[in-house]
Order: C-alpha cells, then sequence, then structure tokens
C-alpha cells in the first residue's frame, strides 16, 4: 500500500463518520463543503486542515464528536490503536498527521522485510 492509500482509507473514514449522521445528512454536508468551503469530496484528505475548521463551522463544538468517530474509522482502518485522553490538546489535524505518518512507516518496515524474507522477488 502506498501514500495514496491512506488517502483513500483517509476517505473512507470520513464518509462513515458523516454516514453515522444519515445518509440525507451526509449528502447535504458534501454539498455545504463544496459550495461554501470549495472542498469537494475527493480533496478532503488532501485538505485536512480546511476540512477540520469547516466541520468546526457547521457544528460548533459539536464537530468534536464526528471528529472522533471519524478518527475511531481511520485507525480501525489502518489497523492502529485508537487511544483519546479528555486532556489531551491534539486537534484533529494533528491525530491525521500522525495516522499518516504511522502507517506509511508500518508499511515502509513491511516492505523492507518483505525483501529481506525474498518475498516480491521476481523468479526467472
Amino acid at each position: 500500500m502506498s501514500k495514496c492509500d491512506f488517502e483513500k482509507l483517509l476517505l473512507e473514514a470520513v464518509d462513515e463518520g458523516l454516514s453515522s449522521l444519515g445518509e440525507a445528512s451526509k449528502q447535504a454536508i458534501y454539498f455545504h463543503l463544496e459550495k461554501s468551503f470549495n472542498i469537494k469530496k475527493k480533496e478532503i484528505p488532501y485538505k485536512i486542515d480546511t476540512f477540520a475548521k469547516s466541520i468546526e463551522k457547521i457544528f460548533g463544538l459539536g464537530a468534536n464528536f464526528l471528529e472522533i468517530f471519524i478518527m475511531k474509522r481511520l485507525y480501525e482502518k489502518i489497523g492502529g490503536v485508537f487511544e483519546w485522553q479528555e486532556n489531551t490538546e491534539i486537534t484533529f489535524t494533528k491525530y491525521v498527521t500522525v495516522a499518516k505518518r504511522n502507517f506509511v512507516e508500518k508499511k515502509r518496515v513491511k516492505t523492507t522485510e518483505d525483501l529481506v524474507n525474498g518475498k516480491n522477488q521476481r523468479r526467472i
């Protein structure tokens, strides 16, 4: 899996998070993100800070619950363990950045291990 696989998993997690609000609400939010904040659905992984700020403008303090749900789904998808500490001052954007770094590192280590163990080698 490459870095762009992370973006796909992130977009799936966002989609599932918004789906928790109902299908009609999810579609309305995507429409609002595009028209009011200039963020198309497929651009969310590349504009995560703008996405987070937009969600916070739409939902106010309620955005925290949605962001936590999205983070939980993301960590399930990348095979990590999601731990949320109430006293932590980490933002949604930072959490996604850390998840991406962990995902890329984990894949890099796995690829290196596969090469060392002879996997992915072509036989002639």
